[in-house]
């Protein structure tokens, strides 16, 4: 097809979005579908099958293009680099029971308010809508815009005043029933695969059809053992593949049926309060929210009251979380971008918790409902699961090219057998067997399963370590790592923080720090009363939670919490309002308590939170706390000390986490709930900086050490600050000691000025503070630009958005050397991923899950250190919370792929071995018997490849990587030269035993055992057949057999390959055991004078002279391929010098990126300030990341 489309054929479905999609238009033809039916059925059923495996053909086939508004049939095109197609049947929704119950007509109301998708896409006057289902999500006909389009939640562009308006008092009973029949149920369908259907999906794979094309043939040959043992071996593995899809479709279908069935409370229009069940609940109804500890069965705006949700299924972090109404605000501009903080703290996601409901005036918290079904955000998590991102990895790629190559080797031998044959009279019978049997010979049956072993053998070594992988296939993958992300806090670092102290601040600047080691209460202030109200702790059946940095300063001030009860009687204060209380021992606290009035929760895109409290019997106050950078852009310049930056840094530099607090003084006839954030945060008092220790894990230092001394890339991407970071990264060796840090400050264009990028070193010096020497960064005034001194870079998350949307040009050059990336949001971690991946890096990512599962998922490996449910996203969990784990996964991925090479090259080389040996006896109308074949491929090729594989993995982590490719020069030239090599001894042996004396029929005087036991010895006119196969006995056939089946053996040894990814190959010792055996026997067979052990395997007794020379020709052949394999091949200098003798350069982006820094004297550029409309800068394409945009302030 090409790229010529009637108009309106196609469109771009979820443009922009990650499951992005091309949509085809096409309408079935009955003179087409009539002439597939007649092929299907005169092919036998081979037509369906291969329509199974290109839908495209399907519908090409079937099908004629028209417009999407004619379709009756989509074809749908991933817009990714697998164009990966699928086609849908158009359906139709019918509005006539609905029109029945309610008395609809076309220019009912309901239906001509365009306004709502819904409406737009009702079809007048016959009420019936067209919609497709793609990935469980629909997609419904837009009649007004002529395009499909989702539905099943609110429009974005919806003000927030209008969703008060339009929903704040429910949706009618008609409005319900339409939005039902459009929208579909409110559940998450992911059904328990029935096991007829899994096994039938697996059956109908490419490979299973070929070993069942290969038993049908063997059976016709009555070569039944073999066929049992084909049979045998897919049926477990089948078998195996399918209990493991069936467990996963289990354990998903548990993870959602608990939402799927909820009761909830919902406020019709005009019928007031109704219980529903959760499944009828469609966009725009208005849920009432009553009680704690209720699963939410739906994505909902709050517009009334506020919740406090557990996050845990979402996050990873099971950290109580303050949501807050929805603020009705006048305007147009869409709710979710109508002020700066994240909209997702009004939003509460299905598949939560929410632990507690605090109701406003109405009495009640109220929500609307804003997703149902499958477009929620557990509906999305469940999506990511069914429909993982495909993985593009050159190896499987390169595997299919492999086997077209196979493909290509057995049409050639087909061709050559059919010629003999015929010119050799043979009933045609035969001819079409014998040509059929060379494709099972070039093409091995067993390969699926033998590269199979070596995925289980390696996750059940990876089960021991406890870690769970659930995409077998990215164990490969980890082999090829070269670049690690980490978060920091819970990652690199240990999750609790420690409380270290306090640095109050008055007009004089910043006092002497107060340490809380010894247990010393803060004395009485506005800095005390920050710390005891200012956070979002809850208290639950007793118990105080919430955010251990929370929970850590609230109890260092030793105060305690209730909740306000009836007989509480302050102004403006509501009954339920939580309260904070000095404790009984406390002294010199003028206040009875402080009572918490409203809060503005902590958001990452905002870095502060700030409260709205009551003094009982004093003063209305807001306190804030947040990141020291941004809350002192909120506070009165006079107030801010002047060392402000630089006692910043002693402690950032030390690795400390610092929160800054501030507060003001409120007027108190103020309506709490009607003050403006905006207001509220402004001309602060700044009160002082509270100082937490969050110290690295104990095997943070040595993994990371491991990773670089292997050439791994380490990069730290966390929401902290950054000089912490900086720190961080330092002491955890991730920077080693000489190495530079360059710090990368932006600035955003501003209506006078452009955005501007600047350039400092930051210096490591010694500080002398606290009777103790510190370290602490400052930048770096004079330095001389040596090229050769290694460098990092660091910046924040707001610095990151700037370069991707005005220097889009330098994004490649900061990522190579970018090592520190503080500040950042999930949506920039996911991001920065992505680009890590346009520079043909192999991208890790470890995080604990939090805020990494954007992260996690898009990269190539994730590796969540969370057992929450966020973390099923991610193809591995560790049970053990370290990144211990990321060396662990990397060096049995790399053994896995050298596995996997090995088991690609023996399986070529064994069927290739065999295709040569039975080439040559096709030359003589001869063939291997059924026994021969059966020897070969079961006694010798099969218990190879099951334990060819188990060799365990290298203790060490090498400085370089296994070839990512089949189709690599080493592996090719070990292939090529193999096969040759075989083929020469083959046809030495077959010319060389036509030449011996003893050759003619009537010589056998020199054998022990006179082969006349074993057939007449007068040559026959016509040889006697030993087999269906029109095999017969000869010199030629007992001379292959013997050369062909050691030569498997010799194959095996030298192709398993031991250091320096695997455990050296005499660890391995069943498989070396096995090898033993195999040539033991095979020894004793050639030497041992049995005459019902050669008539069984259909041999000839040979000359003892004839027997060494087989054995001398076996070792000539071992002794050239394992000098050449170990000389050349695996000799990795010698190819390094190869390479730089043509003149070989990788063509992944990164290197050509480093070559290019190399050479460039200017970069990095230094205390320089660059401005994006220089010419020097350019504009190339942005990669903005709309998910995130920081309003961080430069200091």
């Amino acid at each position: 097809m090409g790229n010529h489309f009637e108009k309106g054929q196609h469109a771009l479905l979820n443009e922009g979005e990650e499951n992005e999609m091309e949509i085809f238009g096409y309408q079935t033809h009955r003179c087409r579908k009539t002439l597939c039916l007649a092929g299907s059925i005169l092919s036998f059923g081979v037509l369906p099958l291969v329509f199974y495996w290109r839908p495209a053909w399907h519908v090409w086939a079937n099908c004629v293009p028209c417009s999407l508004q004619e379709a009756d049939v989509v074809l749908l095109r991933t817009t990714d680099e697998f164009q990966t197609y699928s086609w849908k049947k158009v359906m139709w929704i019918y509005l006539s029971a609905v029109n029945s119950a309610f008395g609809l007509t076309p220019d009912h109301p309901l239906i001509t308010d365009e306004e709502y998708i819904i409406n737009r896409a009702i079809r007048k006057p016959d009420l019936k809508v067209r919609c497709i289902k793609v990935q469980k999500i629909r997609y419904v006909w837009n009649n007004l815009e002529g395009q499909f389009q989702k539905i099943g939640s609110l429009e974005d562009q919806l003000s927030s005043a209008k969703i008060h308006l339009k929903f704040g008092s429910g949706l009618t009973r008609e409005e319900q029933e339409i939005r039902r029949l459009i929208c579909g149920p409110n559940t998450i369908d992911v059904e328990i695969t029935p096991i007829w259907k899994l096994l039938i999906k697996e059956v109908l794979n490419p490979f299973y059809i070929f070993q069942l094309f290969s038993v049908c043939l063997w059976f016709s040959e009555d070569y039944k053992e073999y066929a049992f043992a084909i049979i045998l071996m897919s049926v477990i593995s089948i078998a195996l593949t399918v209990y493991d899809l069936r467990e996963q479709s289990v354990k998903l279908h548990h993870l959602v049926e608990s939402h799927n069935n909820i009761t909830v409370s919902v406020c019709e229009r005009k019928a007031g309060v109704q219980e529903l069940e959760s499944r009828f609940l469609v966009p725009g109804d208005l849920l009432i929210l009553t009680g704690n500890k209720v699963q939410m069965p739906c994505d909902a705006i709050l517009i009334d009251g506020s919740c406090v949700v557990d996050e845990g299924m979402l996050t990873g972090e099971s950290i109580p979380v303050t949501k807050t109404p929805l603020p009705k605000m006048n305007g147009s501009v869409p709710w979710k971008t109508q002020s700066e903080a994240d909209y997702k703290r009004h939003v509460l996601f299905c598949g939560t918790e929410v632990i507690q409901t605090k109701g406003a005036c109405s009495g009640t918290a109220r929500a609307v409902v804003l997703q149902t079904g499958i477009n929620t955000a557990k509906g999305d998590l469940v999506r990511s699961i069914l429909y993982p991102k495909p993985m593009n990895f050159k190896l499987y790629r390169d595997a299919i090219r492999f086997l077209l190559c196979l493909v290509g080797t057995a049409t050639i031998g087909m061709i050559y057998t059919l010629c003999v044959y015929v010119l050799s009279g043979e009933s045609p019978e035969e001819v079409v067997r014998k040509a059929l049997d060379v494709i099972t010979i070039a093409v091995p049956p067993a390969l699926p399963a033998a590269l199979t072993t070596g995925i289980i053998y390696a996750q059940r070594r990876l089960k021991k370590r406890g870690i769970f992988c659930i995409s077998p296939q990215r164990i490969n993958v980890c082999g090829q790592l070269n670049l690690v992300c980490f978060d920091k806090t819970g990652t690199l670092t240990r999750d609790g923080l420690d409380l270290w102290g306090v640095v109050p601040c008055n007009k004089n600047g910043f006092q002497e720090v107060h340490s809380f080691v010894h247990g010393r209460a803060l004395p009485w202030g506005p800095l005390c009363a920050a710390m005891a109200s200012c956070h979002s702790l809850i208290l639950l059946d007793e118990t105080i939670q919430g955010d251990p940095l929370d929970l850590k300063m609230f109890e260092a001030t030793t105060w305690e919490m209730a909740i306000s009860g009836d007989d509480f009687h302050i102004k403006g204060v509501p009954a339920d309002a939580m309260v904070v209380k000095p404790c009984k021992t406390a002294s010199q606290v003028p206040v009875e308590g402080i009572a918490i009035l409203h809060q503005f929760p902590f958001s990452s895109a905002l870095q502060r939170m700030t409260v709205i409290v009551q003094e009982m019997g004093g003063d209305r106050l807001a306190f804030m706390k947040g990141a020291p950078e941004k809350v002192v852009s909120f506070c009165q310049p006079e107030t801010v000390p002047t060392s402000f930056i630089s006692e910043l840094q002693i402690y950032t530099t030390q690795g400390f986490r610092v929160i800054a607090l501030a507060y003001k003084k409120l007027e108190m006839d103020h309506h709490t709930t009607a003050l403006m954030r905006d207001k509220i945060e402004s001309d602060l008092i700044f009160l002082g900086l509270l100082i937490l220790e969050n110290r690295l894990k104990e095997e943070t230092k040595l993994v990371l050490e491991e990773l670089i001394s292997a050439r791994i890339r380490t990069v730290m991407i966390t929401g902290d600050n950054l000089q912490t970071a900086i720190t961080v990264a330092r002491k955890s060796g991730m920077v080693s000691e000489g190495q530079k840090i360059i710090l990368i400050e932006t600035n955003e264009p501003t209506g006078s000025s452009s955005a501007s990028i600047s350039w400092k070193l930051v210096e490591e010096k010694k500080h002398i503070a606290y009777g103790n020497q510190d370290n602490y960064i400052n930048i770096r005034e004079e330095v001389s630009n040596s090229k050769e001194e290694s460098y990092h870079f660091a910046l924040s998350g707001k610095s990151f958005q700037v370069i991707s949307q005005h220097f889009s040009s330098l994004l490649p050059k900061i990522l190579m050397n970018g090592t520190i990336f503080a500040r950042m949001s999930p949506g920039q971690k996911s991001s920065l991923v992505e680009e890590f991946q346009k520079l043909d890096y192999f991208v890790g990512m470890c995080g604990d899950g939090a805020n990494d599962c954007g992260a996690l998922k898009m990269a190539h490996v994730g590796i969540s250190l969370s057992e929450q449910e966020a973390s099923v996203a991610s193809p591995f969990t560790s049970k053990t919370p370290n990144i211990e784990c990321v060396p662990h996964l990397i060096k049995e991925g790399r053994a896995a792929l050298v596995t996997s090479f090995c088991m690609f090259k023996y399986m070529a080389l064994y069927s290739m071995i065999q295709y040569v040996g039975v080439l040559l006896l096709y030359w003589e109308t001869n063939s291997l018997s059924n026994y021969q074949f059966l020897f070969q491929d079961l006694a010798i090729t099969t218990l190879i490849g099951i334990t060819m594989n188990l060799n365990g993995v290298y203790p060490k982590l090498v400085p370089f990587r296994p070839a990512g490719r089949l189709i690599s020069p080493p592996l090719l030239l070990s292939v090529i030269f193999n096969i040759l090599l075989s083929l020469a001894m083959h046809i030495v042996g077959f010319i060389l035993v036509q030449r011996q004396p003893w050759y003619s029929m009537e010589m056998h005087s020199d054998c022990t055992v006179q082969n006349e036991n074993i057939s007449k010895l007068t040559p026959p006119l016509v040889p006697e057949k030993v087999g269906n196969n029109g095999a017969f006995t000869s010199f030629e056939n007992t001379t292959i057999w013997f050369l062909g089946t050691m030569n498997c053996i010799i194959v095996a040894f030298i192709f398993s390959k031991g250091r320096p990814f695997r455990q050296p190959t005499y660890k391995n010792y069943i498989f070396v055991l096995v090898l033993v055996i195999q040539l033991a026997v095979c020894l004793f067979i050639l030497f041992a004078d049995i005459p019902d052990l050669y008539r069984r395997l259909d041999l000839l007794c040979t000359p003892l002279l004839w027997r060494v020379y087989i054995i001398i020709m076996l070792s000539c052949n071992f002794t050239v391929s394992l000098v050449v394999e170990e000389a050349i091949i695996e000799n990795r200098a010698l190819w390094m010098i190869i390479k730089r003798c043509f003149g070989y350069r990788s063509k992944s982006q990164y290197r050509i990126w480093q070559r290019t820094l190399a050479n460039d004297p200017s970069w990095p550029p230094l205390h320089q300030t660059s401005y994006s409309d220089l010419p020097a800068c350019g504009r190339g394409v942005s990669y903005s990341n709309p998910v995130f945009e920081s309003n961080e302030e430069q200091l």
